[in-house]
């Protein structure tokens, strides 16, 4: 019996190898930054050089190259479009210089010496729709990661060579729609310009690709939305990359054991229909890294992946109280508020503005507990603490960034009636995570106020605010 267990286990670790074969990843990674003709970007090469070896080490055999001439990239295209055919995932990343011209997109060779309209459209750029179709369009899966939305180095040639004064030279790259089964993603939005970061390191946007999209067990929209927030947060709201996406079934770059285990055939190929991904979880994860999200955008990529999720009703229904504003609710507790709370976004900076200490970020903390978001009073904002501040804001209608301007600390500290914070807030949070919610509203017994008084007023604190907070953490 034991042998044959062992053969069965075996036979099964074959067919696992077998089907690892089956799955056929190719991959276009470029880098251009030597350019002749305009000037240099140092990093480009360094980002194609990352990109190659992290699809690699999940299975992707890459055609890769660095400062490539017209000649030399349309031979690589060439290898790629041939590696291409037929494959179940395709992926396509280019680092460099690109423009847009007359709404179209293209990619500039190193040796790239436009002066007109007409250099570019007689073969001196490299067209991506026309590229992304002749190499990649047979594929199962298509992928395109364009860091290319830097400005335009031959903007002002090509206007002043054109013949016509209506020619459209914009900067950054133009708005491209996805086919089926294709995935398009911009460093930054359409017509915006992105950041080439620090000399000698990753842009912020490929940064965010590789620390992203090979996570294990993580689907490829789930994670291009963690790639939004963090080049978001890097820039400190500078650049916030921009996609298109018409992928059918979720889409994973590294499966998860369990994703394997649970769908063995269809995530051979990396391929997983989206009502099969969500039961091993990660429709739950996708769920919660969107549900509070005051973009719709990202709400929609969460419908689009999961047309019939089980969290479908609550993303609907957040989309509308995004789209009709906050609830009478949240308006009755929040009025003689500054409208400004509702618009102004909060960052590091805003919130370093205020000039918290350590106690009153304690304050903060209490504050928050009292509503019923529940946080440890550290006297530090810890990414847990974050968190809850995201709750919050995206409980009042306030922008959810995670930090606080001068308008919401000013909110929170008119909204919240409870007994004040005392030097027995740290000594007692083992005790008041241990307990039921309503203990911890229990005045303490050493407050200077009135008992019954105290205990009223961080009792109706709770349950309102735990009402309102509740529906967003749900």
């Amino acid at each position: 019996m034991r042998y044959l267990t062992l053969f069965a286990s075996l036979m099964c670790m074959a067919l696992s190898v077998s089907a690892a074969k089956a799955d056929r990843r190719v991959a276009f990674v470029v880098g251009n930054g030597s350019y002749k003709n305009v000037a240099q970007l140092p990093n480009p090469p360094i980002d194609a050089k990352a990109m190659a070896s992290t699809l690699r080490n999940v299975g992707f055999e890459v055609i890769e190259g660095s400062n490539l001439t017209r000649d030399q990239m349309t031979e690589k295209l060439l290898d790629f479009g041939r590696k291409a055919q037929g494959s179940d995932v395709a992926v396509f990343y280019y680092a460099g210089h690109g423009i847009a011209v007359s709404g179209s997109n293209y990619l500039l060779p190193v040796d790239a010496d436009i002066k007109s309209e007409m250099d570019v459209k007689l073969g001196a750029a490299i067209n991506i729709d026309l590229t992304l179709e002749q190499t990649m369009g047979d594929a199962k899966v298509k992928l395109v990661f364009l860091d290319a939305c830097r400005d335009n180095p031959f903007a002002a040639k090509i206007k002043s060579n054109s013949a016509t004064r209506s020619v459209n030279v914009q900067s950054g790259l133009a708005e491209m729609k996805s086919g089926e089964g294709t995935l398009i993603a911009f460093a930054t939005g359409p017509g915006q310009t992105a950041l080439d970061g620090q000399e000698g390191n990753n842009s912020p946007f490929t940064r965010a690709l590789i620390d992203n999209i090979t996570k294990p067990g993580v689907e490829i929209q789930q994670a291009m939305t963690s790639v939004r927030a963090q080049v978001n947060e890097e820039t400190r709201k500078g650049q916030l990359p921009w996609g298109h996406t018409n992928l059918i079934g979720a889409v994973y770059l590294n499966p998860s054991q369990t994703t394997q285990v649970a769908n063995a055939a269809p995530t051979a190929t990396g391929i997983v229909p989206a009502a099969a991904a969500s039961s091993d979880g990660v429709e739950l994860e996708y769920w919660r890294s969107v549900k509070e999200s005051n973009k719709p955008e990202e709400l929609n990529a969460y419908l689009s992946a999961y047309p019939n999720g089980q969290f479908k009703a609550l993303a609907l229904a957040r989309l509308a109280a995004i789209k009709s504003g906050p609830s009478t609710a949240t308006r009755t507790l929040n009025a003689g508020v500054d409208p400004a709370t509702f618009t102004d976004e909060a960052t590091q900076l805003t919130e370093d503005q205020i000039g918290l200490d350590k106690g009153q970020r304690r304050d903060v903390q209490r504050r928050l507990n009292g509503l019923g978001f529940d946080t440890k009073q550290t006297g530090v904002f810890s990414e847990e603490t974050r968190g809850v501040i995201k709750r919050w804001q995206a409980a009042r209608g306030y922008p959810s960034s995670g930090y606080l301007n001068k308008n919401q600390h000013k909110a929170l500290l008119s909204e919240v009636v409870a007994a004040p914070a005392t030097a027995s807030d740290t000594s007692q949070k083992p005790a008041r995570r241990a307990a039921s919610a309503p203990a911890q509203s229990a005045p303490a017994p050493q407050h200077r106020s009135n008992p019954g008084d105290a205990a009223g007023a961080a009792f109706v604190g709770g349950v309102v605010g735990g009402m309102m907070g509740g529906m967003f953490r749900r």
